[in-house]
């Protein structure tokens, strides 16, 4: 997937991350941009998870939504 597609999949999904998990602000997704990596470290960060449990919800999560990619 090309980095423009990336970007705009991000603007669109934002709002989407926010519904699962409220504690993320937009300035801590604005910083994310759509890389997995840092997506899952604001994740147990916001939310208190261990990495396990953030991995497994995220993936959860991209279940429901096929059409997003991060970033990697």
């Amino acid at each position: 997937m090309n980095e423009d597609r990336i970007k705009g999949n991000w603007k669109q999904f934002k709002g989407k991350l926010r519904e699962q998990w409220g504690k993320l602000t937009d300035d801590d997704l604005d910083i994310i941009a759509g890389k997995r990596e840092q997506f899952l470290g604001k994740l147990q960060e916001r939310q208190g998870l261990a990495r396990e449990a953030a991995e497994k919800q995220l993936q959860e999560w991209q279940k429901r939504h096929p059409d997003f990619r991060f970033d990697d």
